[in-house]
């Protein structure tokens, strides 16, 4: 009836989909309860994996209205394990950094899962936050999508140093005319991978491809300044930042 709120409940729970090779993979659901049509985006985890905050991320979406799933990328190798022991033994069985195709065939089937849901309209986009920035643009220069977000992602310009966690990734900016999708970057100023500099050899490559973006820069925020449970957390970065991610997301994912 008129006057009454709108309802707003959503469903948070742990799911199995399909990944790569056909593997059955844990992932995360949030979605709201409501009979849409509303778009759906995946969320690819920061590299200490499946943890508390990342999930939040994803109920943060499902709150915005749309529908998320984040795949687990350690789950063969730590299924439901603490994200700790998990990024543990992943680590420990080669796993970090996950191979390109595999990261790739994951988001195809947490795609494939998003657009199963009875209220999705069809549309899709991706987000991810350090790795999983870098993974999202992997995402979006290698599947058809409607809309991608890099939060601060390390080495899509630029190799790991010796000894970094991530050591032997490759950058991809070469494949940026691949790019299937509108790309909104957010990075800090003081972050080091990336740097402003990759920052700016990404946005280069992006216009002389002729893709669309949107690009913002924070004073005073470094890597991981949209990670509330880490003290390089810069709340007012942070929150113009979800302002962004909502938009973007709004714009791109409407039915």
């Amino acid at each position: 009836r008129k006057g009454l709120p709108m309802y707003d409940a959503v469903l948070s729970e742990t799911v199995t989909i399909t990944g790569h090779e056909g593997d059955a993979i844990e992932a995360y659901s949030a979605r709201p309860l409501t009979p849409g049509p509303v778009g759906g985006v995946v969320v690819i985890h920061h590299l200490p994996g499946y943890d508390r905050q990342t999930k939040e991320f994803a109920r943060s979406l499902a709150v915005g209205g749309f529908n998320a799933v984040m795949p687990n990328l350690y789950s063969r190798e730590a299924p439901g394990a603490d994200p700790d022991d998990a990024m543990a033994a992943a680590r420990s069985q080669g796993a970090i950094p996950v191979p390109d195709e595999r990261v790739v065939a994951e988001v195809e089937g947490a795609v494939a899962y998003l657009k199963g849901l009875p209220n999705a309209n069809g549309k899709i986009g991706v987000i991810g936050h350090c790795s999983g920035g870098r993974q999202s643009f992997l995402a979006a220069v290698s599947l058809p999508l409607d809309a991608a977000v890099d939060c601060y992602g390390g080495f899509v310009v630029g190799e790991p140093p010796a000894g970094h966690p991530l050591a032997g990734w490759q950058p991809i900016v070469t494949r940026t005319p691949s790019l299937s999708c509108p790309l909104l970057g957010l990075f800090g100023k003081e972050d080091k991978f990336p740097s402003p500099e990759h920052v700016a050899e990404l946005e280069q490559a992006l216009r002389e491809a002729g893709k669309t973006y949107e690009f913002h820069s924070y004073d005073g925020a470094n890597h991981g300044f949209m990670q509330v449970d880490s003290a390089r957390y810069h709340p007012q970065s942070a929150v113009d930042a979800w302002g962004k991610i909502l938009d973007w997301f709004g714009r791109y994912l409407a039915a």
